[in-house]
């Protein structure tokens, strides 16, 4: 896996351009026909460098925890539907999506599990190549995971995990704040595209999507997503 930053997230956005541009139509489309039951989560560059790296790395499983009303789900549904394969396991305590995904994107690729995650942590797939984590964005809840799920993560795949840098600095009983530590601790680095965290990256990609002829799909946003890759850790059992 390469080290996630902007000299490859700009790469994909080369690579697959046209396919990202397919996508942000569909899903402009999708979110209008639900606006009445769905409210989009991820912003634009969020939402796309998800889809590329999902696009680049090829998981034959993902696992998403927090699905809301369907907008991640879909956007990641996408990718698998487009690399031909791969599996979606989505966790959440409320089944909204279940009623939100089409059908062509869910069928034959996607596992919803209804429950609360720690209590269907045997339900999380062994074989995971990708994790997506936009749920309770509390510090008991982080604590919990990074403990819990984090140990259960093979190695090298990539990881996002959303909401963390809606300003400068992480905030005081915040997820954000537990997981940006954790990573400090372990010296791995992560990327974001966030306006407030990172502004000369957040310019350069909205530069990218301009030059690549990309159109807005919600709107520029605060994309306040991490991206990393894991490190190894003492398995959990």
């Amino acid at each position: 896996m390469k080290l996630i930053d902007l000299g490859y997230v700009s790469e994909l956005y080369r690579e697959f351009a046209g396919e990202l541009a397919a996508v942000g139509k569909a899903q402009r489309e999708y979110a209008e026909s639900m606006k009445a039951t769905m409210t989009p989560q991820l912003d634009d560059l969020e939402a796309e460098i998800t889809y590329l790296l999902l696009r680049a790395t090829k998981p034959s499983s993902v696992m998403e925890l927090g699905t809301f009303h369907g907008w991640s789900t879909t956007w990641i549904l996408s990718a698998l539907r487009d690399n031909g394969s791969g599996h979606l396991h989505s966790f959440d305590i409320i089944d909204n999506v279940v009623r939100n995904v089409p059908e062509d994107l869910a069928e034959g690729r996607w596992t919803f599990v209804k429950g609360d995650i720690k209590d269907t942590l045997d339900q999380v797939p062994a074989d995971m190549g990708y994790l997506f984590v936009d749920a309770a964005h509390n510090s008991r809840f982080a604590h919990w995971y990074v403990e819990n799920l984090f140990p259960r993560v093979p190695a090298g795949i990539p990881v996002s995990v959303h909401d963390v840098f809606h300003f400068p600095v992480t905030l005081p009983l915040h997820e954000g704040k537990v997981v940006v530590r954790w990573l400090d601790e372990r010296e791995v680095p992560f990327f974001t595209p966030s306006r407030a965290k990172a502004r000369a990256d957040y310019n350069a990609l909205n530069s990218l999507r301009d030059e690549l002829g990309l159109a807005p799909i919600r709107g520029a946003g605060d994309n306040p997503m991490i991206y990393f890759t894991m490190p190894a850790l003492p398995a959990r059992v």
